[in-house]
């Protein structure tokens, strides 16, 4: 099995799918629940619905597909775009990164690449020392274009999405090294569970949710199952300095920038991953939400936990290893079990 949730992952993180834009990726998940004998329903918001089945106490797990991405704010004078972002990333993150901006007025896709304005350190002796921004950093687009006049004319206008390239690689050594793991790693999780448990009699009812506007902060904010009382976000795990996560283990968050997670949840999430002898970590991420918070806020009376594999690099070029997905399905499938 983990061998196709790293094949799933790799191909959700090459779909281009920014915050509004996630058409292509949620006709992947569609098409492989469908394989899976699973129907799915899409929300009047986009997100889609999956059930499983089962006939105990109802539980959503939930992934996002949406992924950080751009804007075209304005064309400028010398034919370079001007983005606004999607999501929350320092722009420097982005300097050297190709990308694709995709027409909203004829459909075409062109290449570009994320450039500091002068880039070039034989011209620009302070490049180093400047903070990027949307007012120094630009996309340049892979077309003989030196006015806004040209832009226009391919079909390039503000509003149109900018997608940034995930570069995805897999490593002999079991890593993934991408952008976008944050959370195509979570929905491919949920993909492969839905495979695995499609004709399984399971203890609880069980829904998953694909939502599409996490990254600006409502993904599962709406259309959720009235019925469920509890919902399991599965989403990155992140790795910094005084943090226990690695890439090897699930991360089991304790408390987010929303405020603690249920106290149940957590509590019986670290009692299994014990229990289990699980490569685990308890986190706490003060610069983090989820759409378990989402869900929350929107006024839903559910239960809420977090989990998720280990992730380095966060809203950068991250990687993730296949020990911490193995990990981190194990406990999603044995939570929904015994739960």
């Amino acid at each position: 099995m983990i061998n196709k949730i790293m094949t799933d992952t790799l191909n959700l993180c090459r779909i281009p799918s920014p915050t509004g834009y996630t058409e292509e990726a949620a006709k992947y998940i569609g098409k492989r629940l469908a394989e899976a004998g699973v129907a799915c329903k899409r929300t009047v918001k986009g997100s889609l619905i999956a059930e499983l089945g089962g006939e105990g106490e109802p539980i959503i797990l939930s992934a996002h597909i949406d992924t950080l991405g751009a804007m075209v704010r304005s064309v400028k004078n010398n034919g370079r775009l001007r983005i606004s972002r999607i999501g929350g990333y320092p722009e420097s993150n982005l300097t050297g990164v190709n990308c694709s901006i995709h027409s909203r007025l004829t459909g075409k896709v062109f290449s570009g690449t994320f450039q500091a304005v002068e880039p070039a350190v034989h011209v620009n002796n302070k490049l180093g020392d400047e903070k990027r921004d949307d007012t120094n950093l630009e996309v340049v687009i892979d077309e003989k274009v030196f006015d806004s006049d040209a832009v226009h004319s391919l079909g390039i206008a503000p509003g149109d999405f900018i997608s940034i390239d995930a570069n995805a690689v897999e490593t002999d050594s079991g890593f993934i090294k991408s952008r976008h793991l944050d959370d195509k790693a979570g929905a491919a999780l949920l993909l492969n569970l839905a495979e695995e448990l499609s004709s399984s009699k399971l203890k609880r009812k069980v829904y998953l949710f694909f939502s599409n506007f996490e990254e600006t902060g409502h993904g599962s904010a709406a259309a959720l199952p009235d019925d469920a009382v509890e919902i399991l976000a599965i989403d990155m795990g992140a790795v910094g300095d005084d943090l226990e996560t690695d890439e090897f283990k699930v991360s089991i968050c304790a408390k987010d920038s929303s405020g603690p997670y249920n106290n149940d949840v957590t509590t019986a999430l670290v009692r299994l991953a014990e229990q289990l002898k699980l490569n685990y970590a308890v986190a706490i991420y003060p610069y983090y939400s989820s759409d378990a918070s989402a869900a929350l806020y929107a006024g839903a009376n559910l239960r809420h936990g977090l989990i998720g594999p280990g992730v380095s690099a966060s809203h950068g070029y991250e990687r993730v290893h296949r020990e911490g997905l193995e990990a981190t399905f194990s406990l999603i499938k044995a939570y929904i079990a015994v739960s």
